[in-house]
This record gives C-alpha cells, sequence and structure tokens, in this order.
C-alpha cells in the first residue's frame, strides 16, 4: 500500500510526518492517563537515533559488551534509591516498566520462599494479577477503604488465616483510579503482631513514588523503605518524562537469587527478568534526573499537585462530582457522557473517571475540559464519587482465595 503524500512528502516520510501530526492533535485530548510529557531530550538525539545501546545481564556487572550505558544506569539507581529513601547497599535496575518491577519482586519472594502467599488489594495494579498468575502463585484479593487504599485489618485477617505460610504484599503508592497510598508503615506492624517474620512488601510506586518521597518528612505517607518495604519500583514515562515505557526497581538489599546464574556467553550475572535491555532509557533517565535535579523534580511534583487542585475546584465549581486525594495529581469525577468521552482521553472503570494532572498538562486544557463537560449535561447529583469499596461487597464471590488453603 502506498502511502499518501502529506505536505509534500511520500513514502514513510509521510507516514511519519502523519504520525507526527496526529499525536500533536491527539496529545491535547489526552488527560486521563499519567505520561508527562514537558521534557524533551535534543541533547541526547545523536545518541538516540544512531548508536545501539544494549545493557544486558546485571547493571552492576559490565560483562563482555562495551555498547552499553551501565555505568549511567548505577547512577539512576543509586539516584533513585536515595530519593526512595533506601539504605546503603540498595540494589536495582532499570526495567520495562513497574509491570516488569513488580514481576521480579514476585519471583524473587517466591525464590526465598517457595510456600508463599501473595496479598494484595483490590485497588491495585492489574499486572499484580497478571504476574501472580504467570508464576502460579496464590493470590489473595484484600479489600480497600473509602478512599481506595488497602484495608489493612482485612489483610491481617486474611495473613492470619495463613499465618504458617510466608506472606508476599504488593502495596500501592498511587493506585490506578484514585492514586490513594496504601500504609506500608500499618502493614508491617500487622505482620509484626502476626509474627510472619518470613514475608516481603513490595511497593508499586509507579506514579507517586518520587513525588512522595520528595515531600517533607512530617507530611509524607508511610509507604517506603523506612515504613518496612523491602522493594520498591517506579515508572520512568510518568513522572520523570521519559517519553519511553521504562522503570526503575530498587531492593534495600540484594535480592535472593539463584546460584550458577553468570552467564559465559555475556560475561555478565543474569539477575534481570529480560536478557538484553535498553541502553537507552538508562540514558534518559539519567539526563531527567541530572538536569532537573532533586529541586526541580520537586517544583514539578508541586505544579501538577496544583493543577490538580484547579481542576477540582473547577469541577466542583459547575457541581459535578469530584474528589481529590492529599498529595495527589490524580482527580477522579463522576463518569462524563459520552459526547465528551468521544473527545477526550480519560481512564474509566464505567462509573468513575479520571484526570492525571502530569507536567505537561495545562490549566487551558482543563479549562476546555470544563467547558465541554459543563454544556454536555450539567449534573444533577451532590459533589462526590462513589467509594472504591462500593464496587467490592464484602462477599466470598468477590474474594480470589488461594486454591491450596481452605
Amino acid at each position: 500500500m502506498t502511502a499518501p503524500a502529506v505536505h509534500g512528502l511520500t513514502g514513510p516520510e509521510a507516514v511519519v510526518a502523519d504520525l507526527l501530526a496526529a499525536a500533536r492533535e491527539n496529545r491535547r485530548y489526552d488527560i486521563g492517563f499519567p505520561g508527562a510529557t514537558d521534557l524533551t531530550f535534543m541533547g541526547l538525539a545523536e545518541v538516540l537515533t544512531g548508536q545501539l545501546l544494549n545493557n544486558i545481564g546485571d547493571p552492576f556487572d559490565v560483562g563482555r559488551g562495551r555498547n552499553h550505558t551501565k555505568q549511567l544506569e548505577q547512577q539512576v539507581v543509586t539516584t533513585v534509591a536515595d530519593i526512595l529513601g533506601a539504605p546503603a547497599g540498595a540494589w536495582g535496575y532499570v526495567t520495562t516498566g513497574s509491570t516488569e518491577g513488580t514481576l521480579h519482586a514476585l519471583d524473587e519472594a517466591w525464590q526465598r520462599y517457595p510456600d508463599l502467599v501473595v496479598y494484595t488489594s483490590a485497588a491495585a495494579h492489574y499486572s499484580v494479577a497478571k504476574g501472580a498468575r504467570l508464576l502460579k502463585l496464590p493470590l489473595v484479593m484484600v479489600r480497600t477503604d473509602p478512599t481506595g487504599r488497602i484495608d489493612v485489618a482485612d489483610l491481617a485477617g486474611e495473613i492470619a488465616r495463613r499465618r504458617d505460610r510466608p506472606a508476599m504484599v504488593v502495596a500501592t503508592a498511587g493506585t490506578t483510579m484514585t492514586e490513594a497510598v496504601d500504609d506500608v508503615g500499618a502493614i508491617a506492624a500487622a505482620c509484626d503482631d502476626l509474627a510472619v517474620a518470613r514475608r516481603r512488601i513490595h511497593v508499586d510506586a509507579a506514579l507517586s513514588g518520587i513525588p512522595l518521597a520528595l515531600l517533607p518528612p512530617e507530611t509524607r505517607p508511610a509507604f517506603g523503605f523506612g515504613s518496612g518495604a523491602t522493594s520498591m519500583v517506579v515508572s520512568g514515562h510518568k513522572f520523570l518524562s521519559t517519553l519511553v515505557p521504562c522503570g526503575v526497581l530498587v531492593y534495600a538489599t540484594a535480592p535472593h537469587l539463584p546460584a550458577g546464574g553468570r552467564i559465559a556467553y555475556t560475561g555478565s550475572a543474569d539477575t534481570t527478568i529480560t536478557g538484553s535491555r535498553s541502553g537507552h532509557t538508562p540514558l534518559l533517565l539519567w539526563w531527567a534526573l541530572t538536569t532537573l535535579g532533586v529541586d526541580g523534580l520537586r517544583r514539578r511534583a508541586q505544579a501538577s499537585r496544583d493543577l490538580a487542585a484547579y481542576t477540582h475546584g473547577r469541577l466542583r465549581g459547575i457541581g459535578w462530582p469530584t474528589q481529590l486525594l492529599p498529595h495527589a495529581f490524580t482527580v477522579t469525577l463522576a463518569e462524563p457522557p459520552p459526547s465528551v468521552l468521544a473527545k477526550w482521553v480519560l481512564a474509566s472503570d464505567g462509573q468513575t473517571a479520571h484526570i492525571v494532572c502530569m507536567p505537561g498538562t495545562t490549566g487551558d486544557q482543563i479549562d476546555e475540559f470544563v467547558t465541554d463537560l459543563a454544556a454536555a449535561r450539567p449534573p444533577t447529583s451532590p459533589p462526590s464519587v462513589p467509594s472504591p469499596t462500593a464496587r467490592v461487597p464484602r462477599t466470598r464471590s468477590h474474594r480470589t482465595r488461594t486454591r491450596t488453603t481452605p
């Protein structure tokens, strides 16, 4: 099939030009998913477009290859570990995204404790259940409280039923729909109360991990390493605006890995999920972290929170049901009518939708959205949104239980 001419271009150039034009046009209306777009990487153009970079194997084990960015990857891991408050000696690597990081943590927990049970909340990212399925691990879904946080009392009850088994709890710092933050400190305390010493607590902090970690300690939720987490993962294409999906996985201490994992062919330890790994994504992450610095990251986070507060206020101003949790970029709202959803890209679960005020989103976009919403169907309901627990009744039929225990 021959590509049409676009602005005097033909063939592949026309296809790319058309793709770019569509992407730029659609970007204005994509306010429902957490991808920052405010950073550009023109200073890296030559290396991004003209150099093969393969970070195969462990980032702290250089191996035989020379076309890699492992030295920069080490800096990325160290910088993110420091921001997240990891102890000295933390280990990690740059992943394809948070899903891979969580899968690695699940696999590490299974290798450490083969008879473990995985626990996560009903509001956790869908990839947690997928990871448990891929690894054939028993999974227990736990209720959430009205804000979307994991219900620690329900979690403790489930762990108590299986207290002879090791526990792998996958907590969330920034749930998919409301950006709720699980109380990792309370989760760790519940395990202590039940004398469950054989445990791992992994935190999927894809969106919120770095922004939350930059808050003053007295206002910061108890979600990280200092609260009992054993591993954490953050996304690069969300808050750090890498424009390419990636993530950074960090362990408090070196993970439990099988013996004999060194590969003669590559000359590097096989400690990651994939073999060949992108050397470009560590470069993008390093550039973002280095050029912005901690102060720049903190300013971007505050600007996003300010825009979220503005969005929440605009929605309340037209009487639209809305919710904004403390420190969140995410504004949850009653689902707009189809005419609005046809124009605006919003994440929706059929009852509620949300706007994620990422770096790169502007007040003009919010104003246009609110204008469209007000014109489409002025709401008559009070300014609130359905509680996440309203869709997770406390009945056995709505729980996933382990197949190996009663």
